[in-house]
């Protein structure tokens, strides 16, 4: 009886309001106040504001049932009630989009747009090259991936921040690729002499003369050390989700990593 009222009175208690972050991370709060730029809440049982930036917000679900979302679209944060302020593009089904490839130099925390493309470039042709082992699906054409990203405010940059849901409206695909790579680069140098030189022996065969030389040459050698993560999604479920390091330690060996773990995907199917 002491259970039956205890549960009997949970679920009569006060509805939370929810926040649904860009990273998927869930809040559960009572929002107080909520500005263009901000929404302030406390946690349950605290009496403390606590202010979140509304660039951070992909929804929120209040307790009256009520739900409001928020525009993904790059300096235009404002709340719109009802609609996600998202230019959905036409779906079209059995599509895979190739989105942006973060590249992170992880001493440095320093990200290359030049190599994010390049990198998104090099997995859209892996694809390509690959159609027949990944039929019925179709990869989308990267300049329509990119220039649909761009209107909506979405790069390298906070590809990672924008929900899967959003981006599959936004690209008009019910597939989507998500890579990302972090490296850290090492240094050897090694160094090679050389020795060359003549003897002259006199003829009384007593005095020898010698004339050496000697050479050292110097080479350092760069080694990259990369993390690939590789994530597929369909439908907004994430299907496949692995990480792996190339065997060797040097440049562009991540998309060896990429190889491998494309052909072991759902997707993908041995001819």
């Amino acid at each position: 009886m002491l259970f039956a009222f205890v549960f009997s009175f949970a679920q009569g208690g006060k509805k939370l309001d929810k926040i649904i972050k860009r990273d998927y991370q869930i809040i559960e709060c009572t929002i107080a106040k909520m500005s263009d730029k901000t929404v302030e809440y406390s946690l349950p049982g605290e009496t403390l504001q606590i202010s979140l930036d509304v660039s951070q917000i992909a929804r929120i679900d209040f307790s009256s049932g009520r739900s409001q979302t928020f525009d993904v679209s790059q300096g235009n944060s404002s709340p719109s009630a009802g609609s996600s302020g998202i230019t959905a593009s036409e779906m079209k089904t059995n599509t895979i989009a190739v989105l942006p490839v973060p590249y992170l130099n992880s001493d440095t925390q320093e990200s290359s747009e030049d190599m994010a493309k390049f990198a998104q470039n090099d997995l859209y042709n892996k694809l390509l090259d690959k159609s027949s082992n990944i039929f019925p699906l179709t990869v989308q054409d990267l300049r329509t991936t990119n220039s649909l990203l761009h209107k909506a405010g979405i790069d390298h940059s906070n590809i990672d921040e924008t929900p899967i849901d959003d981006l599959e409206k936004i690209l008009g695909v019910d597939n989507i690729v998500a890579a990302k790579i972090s490296y850290t680069i090492g240094t050897s140098a090694t160094s090679t002499t050389y020795n060359s030189g003549n003897a002259k022996v006199s003829n009384n065969n007593k005095k020898v003369t010698t004339n050496d030389v000697s050479t050292t040459t110097s080479n350092n050698q760069s080694y990259y050390y990369y993390t690939v993560y590789f994530d597929m999604y369909k439908n907004r479920d994430k299907i496949y989700s692995q990480t792996r390091k190339p065997f060797l330690a040097v440049k562009d060996s991540w998309m060896d990593s990429v190889s491998y773990l494309l052909k072991r995907s759902p997707i993908y199917v041995k001819k």
